[in-house]
């Protein structure tokens, strides 16, 4: 990282994770695209459930030991866990439907789904196909397979995409969000 044109070395498990509260943004700046693109993932998180909703209350309004956080991996574990995961094999199949979804994003590009070329403004760039697959190897390693599916690409399609597809004036109009267009551009490209 650079600072003050001074240039500062990370370590290898050096990683950011970022929150957005979609209500308050008084004070904060959003990010510029090209700063979004370099996240793997945009996860939504909604409300707990009622249940899940009354243990934090239980949790957190008695008084309660809280047993000791331990920790479940360490540093150099996870640097073993990317490097696995860089392991998988892919076919080249499945790897042709990963990159037929991300430029399916592009409304220029000419077997875009109508619905991409109605309402987005710009498509995803390489490294979301690069995340794309990254991240679809990883789902199949934690489904404890060592090979992926396209029903791996499909499944962390919308987590890595949904911050790299920007949509257009008309989208907003028709109350269609990126997560609108996305489900329907999966429905229209070929597996």
């Amino acid at each position: 990282v650079t600072l003050d044109g001074e240039t500062h070395a990370l370590p290898d498990r050096f990683m950011v994770i970022a929150t957005q509260n979609p209500i308050e943004n008084q004070g904060v700046y959003p990010l510029p695209e090209a700063q979004l693109d370099r996240f793997l993932f945009n996860v939504l998180l909604d409300y707990l459930s009622g249940d899940d909703e009354l243990a934090v209350v239980d949790r957190f309004t008695t008084r309660v030991d809280i047993p000791p956080v331990t920790p479940c991996t360490n540093a150099e574990e996870i640097v073993k866990f990317q490097w696995l995961v860089r392991q998988v094999p892919v076919s080249e199949a499945v790897n042709r439907y990963a990159v037929n979804l991300v430029r399916a994003t592009r409304p220029a590009e000419p077997d875009a789904p109508d619905v991409v070329k109605r309402y987005v403004n710009f498509g995803a760039s390489v490294r979301a196909t690069m995340f794309l697959n990254l991240a679809a190897k990883a789902s199949a390693l934690l489904e404890g397979r060592y090979h992926v599916t396209q029903e791996d690409v499909r499944k962390m399609a919308l987590p890595v995409l949904r911050h790299r597809v920007l949509c257009n004036y008309f989208a907003e109009s028709d109350n269609m969000t990126v997560d609108d267009v996305l489900t329907q551009m999966l429905g229209k490209v070929e597996a």
